[in-house]
């Protein structure tokens, strides 16, 4: 067994992993994904929209969509820049050149040559038509006296010969040299028993045992390795429409010449016959593939013909991997992308980078972080908000602990009273445990496990343990009124004002579960908003700030929760323009005028007599605007608060924690803010 087990070890091969995804590659960064997705939904954005920009921007350790498709465009651009099309006709003079010079060096050093026949050969080669084909075409009956000379002019047909089946199967060129005419002999018959399978195929004739038998016989000159007949032509039918299409991208000189010279391939027209007939087979069984396409090819690297058909195989891959990293067309997934196309063209790298995006895009899809709605479109799911919303709140957390050298202190209260909500336990957590909540975390997680794989009883982990909150104020009704009109999203205020809500709704729906909050938005009229429609609301060009209507809104709230601590908070940039008429319809006015100034304050009052803290939040830096607001703060005894944009989200839940929990914020923490 010991030898058995060495032999094993000693003849282990290690290769690529191809069988699937990688199951050793590192987790996606989920996290990044979704803060950056929030944002652009924020800025309005739907999620569809936003989730694309990220694949095309691609993350911090990755690459997008982007760049991959700046490589590829680059990488198009150096093919067409550094090569030009003449390389056969090159390599075809150097061999004439080189012929005619050594049967001229021959000439003059064959003493024994009868002088009139020595000065016939050096006119006649002195005198060769300046066309290569010509030239060629009129040495064929030319008796050579030097074997070195005969050596390279035959060569020029050998040439011709493997660069036509270059052109048609990759890597005949080099397989070819130095072929024997049992070797031309065997590549006729090819193409015969190719042209004969592919008449029978048109004609719905053939079966598959008359493919196994060709590539049991052929097989050898189809690397690609195809398994049935539509393989082999997709093979065939791509290649051979990259040389047309290299044919089409010469000039008119070019291809008059090649065409001569073609005639002269191997010696044999039959060749040429044969390839003609595939060529026509193909065109009539592939019509999609692009035959009529040309490049212009100006650099200074020649290519041959079967060169060049690779060269033009490799820009119809780099133009099919642009099509697919610009998602662009209905229905696109990244799934499309053809990785071994991305291989061959920018290398390993670059699908590491597609593969993350892959693995990325499934992910998000995967885990409940978007879904798809029934319009067809995706959405952030109730478990994105929340993930976006706590990812707001640590970093509001950490604003509020640098501005006033507080904190963490995780805790919902500081008196120990419970509050009735229970959360997730964390590191350091001293409250005790809610025991029920724990067991039904850990019967829910393990549900649809095997009763061998969990064993008897209820096994808990760490993640199934929840806590009871504790707390030391009094229940708040919470009510925030963001200013939803036009001059928000044109001033830059519209994302902040969205993350402001989503941090807010955050923090009371997972830590302060008794509070009552709702969100009311406020532009040429109010409206109450969940927290969905809210940040995924998109800019309207809408005259008008409804304070008036907004605070309607907001004392019904209150007038439903008698017993809670109302809080009333107002993010704004303008003054009141228009109020809600007793017929329900929307008045507007600019500048504001009087009876919207009184139909506000009068409501705003009402909040005052129903016990409400009020707090206004301005942003911007207009005179007339700051009056207004520190004259209503004075008449109801609320606060007023001037945030940067960036900083509002930390002004308004700082305002909240103090209003809602007296003292609480004094030097005792940015109590239970953590997510």
């Amino acid at each position: 067994m010991a030898r058995a087990n060495r032999r094993l070890t000693r003849d282990a091969r290690y290769g690529k992993y191809v069988d699937g995804p990688d199951p050793l590659a590192p987790p996606v960064d989920l996290a990044e994904a979704l803060d950056a997705i929030g944002e652009e939904v924020m800025a309005g954005y739907s999620p569809e929209q936003a989730l694309r920009e990220f694949l095309r921007r691609g993350g911090r350790e990755h690459s997008g969509l982007d760049d991959l498709a700046r490589r590829v465009a680059e990488r198009r651009r150096d093919l067409t820049r550094e090569h030009n099309l003449d390389g056969t006709l090159q390599e075809i003079r150097e061999l004439l050149e080189k012929a005619v010079l050594a049967e001229r060096k021959q000439l003059a050093r064959d003493v024994e040559l009868d002088e009139g026949d020595r000065a016939l050969a050096e006119l006649q080669l002195a005198n060769l038509p300046a066309s290569p084909a010509a030239a060629v075409s009129e040495l064929a009956g030319y008796s050579w006296k030097s074997r070195e000379a005969k050596e390279d002019y035959d060569k020029i047909k050998d040439l011709l010969g493997r660069e036509m089946l270059d052109q048609r199967f990759a890597g005949m060129k080099s397989a070819l040299e130095n072929a024997t005419d049992d070797d031309r002999a065997a590549i006729a018959q090819m193409l015969a028993d190719l042209n004969t399978l592919l008449d029978a195929h048109k004609r719905g004739e053939d079966t598959p045992e008359q493919f196994e038998q060709f590539m049991a016989e052929h097989g050898d000159y189809f690397p690609e390795d195809p398994q049935d007949i539509d393989e082999l032509l997709d093979a065939l039918a791509a290649r051979a429409a990259a040389a047309q299409r290299m044919r089409n991208s010469m000039s008119p000189e070019q291809r008059a010449e090649l065409d001569a010279l073609a005639q002269q391939a191997f010696g044999s027209p039959e060749l040429m016959e044969q390839l003609a007939e595939l060529d026509g087979a193909l065109r009539s069984l592939r019509p999609g593939e692009d035959w009529g396409g040309a490049e212009r090819m100006d650099g200074d690297e020649g290519l041959g013909l079967g060169d060049g058909t690779g060269v033009f195989q490799d820009l119809a891959d780099l133009d099919q991997l642009a099509e697919q990293l610009s998602q662009s067309y209905p229905g696109s997934r990244l799934d499309d992308l053809d990785l071994d196309r991305l291989s061959r063209q920018l290398g390993d790298d670059a699908v590491v980078d597609a593969q993350t995006l892959q693995r990325l895009e499934k992910a998000l899809r995967d885990s409940g972080t978007v879904r798809r709605g029934v319009d067809g479109q995706l959405k952030l799911t109730p478990k994105a908000m929340r993930q976006l919303g706590k990812a707001l709140l640590r970093d509001v957390a950490e604003s509020l602990s640098g501005r006033q050298g507080n904190r963490d202190v995780r805790q919902a209260g500081a008196a120990g009273e419970r509050s009735g909500a229970t959360r997730e336990w964390a590191f350091g957590d001293t409250e005790p445990w809610e025991v029920t909540r724990t067991i039904t975390n850990a019967i829910t997680r393990t549900a649809g496990e095997s009763a061998e794989r969990t064993g008897p009883g209820v096994r808990i982990e760490i993640g199934d343990v929840e806590v009871q909150e504790t707390e030391a104020r009094t229940q708040a009704c919470v009510a925030l009124l963001v200013d939803t009109s036009f001059s928000m999203a044109m001033d830059g205020r519209w994302v902040p004002m969205k993350r402001t809500a989503l941090a807010l709704h955050t923090l009371i729906t997972s830590r302060f579960r008794g509070d009552d909050l709702q969100l009311i938005g406020f532009g040429r009229s109010a409206e109450v908003m969940e927290i969905e429609h809210l940040v995924g609301l998109e800019a309207k060009w809408d005259k008008g700030t409804n304070l008036h209507h907004a605070l309607l809104l907001a004392n019904r709230h209150f007038r439903k929760h008698p017993n809670a601590q109302p809080v009333l908070l107002i993010v704004t940039d303008g003054e009141p323009t228009s109020h809600l008429e007793p017929d329900g319809e929307v008045y507007f006015d600019y500048p504001p005028a009087p009876l919207t100034i009184a139909y506000a304050v009068r409501e705003l009052e009402n909040s005052m007599r129903l016990g409400a803290k009020t707090t206004f939040f301005r942003l911007g830096e207009d005179p007339g605007l700051a009056r207004f607001i520190d004259s209503m703060a004075r008449r109801v005894g609320g606060s007023v608060v001037a945030p940067e944009a960036d900083d509002l989200s930390a002004a308004v839940v700082d305002s909240y924690l103090r209003s809602s929990r007296p003292g609480q914020n004094n030097g005792q923490g940015t109590a239970g803010i953590w997510p």
